[in-house]
């Protein structure tokens, strides 16, 4: 399965280390293909220097070894479905790079459901479809 992990997703796994969202990254990282952009990566080393006083040389040695894990992907059409621009880029590289699914913590973003053939989900609602034994 093709998957876009939005921003705030990608956060939460490397600042928490543990918790669903470094299981989500995890998983994903083993069982699917994961699929990013640029802007998307640019965001996260961005947020990380900013937000989480990461010096930039290690938020973009961060980035990079996202980078190494997913299939880079270039919107070439940005839709204009939501409020915040940053989703709209979430949405475009899922479309761009042909994802089944994206998964997010962003409110805004999750209750379209689906955008397409695009299914958004929470990192809760992804672990309990998709992994063995996730409600045990």
């Amino acid at each position: 399965m093709n998957i876009v992990l939005d921003t705030n997703v990608l956060i939460a796994a490397f600042i928490a280390r543990q918790g669903v969202c470094s299981a989500v990254l995890e998983w994903c990282v083993r069982h699917h293909q994961l699929v990013t952009s640029e802007k998307v990566l640019s965001e996260f080393s961005e947020i990380l220097a900013r937000k989480f006083h990461y010096g930039i040389e290690e938020a973009l040695q961060v980035a990079a070894l996202l980078r190494s894990n997913m299939r880079i992907v270039k919107p070439t059409d940005l839709v204009s479905v939501c409020r915040d621009p940053d989703d709209n880029v979430i949405i475009s590289t899922a479309l761009a790079g042909d994802a089944d699914l994206i998964i997010t913590g962003d409110a805004d973003l999750f209750t379209l459901k689906h955008y397409e053939n695009v299914r958004i989900l929470t990192p809760r609602e992804f672990l309990d479809l998709d992994t063995p034994h996730a409600g045990q």
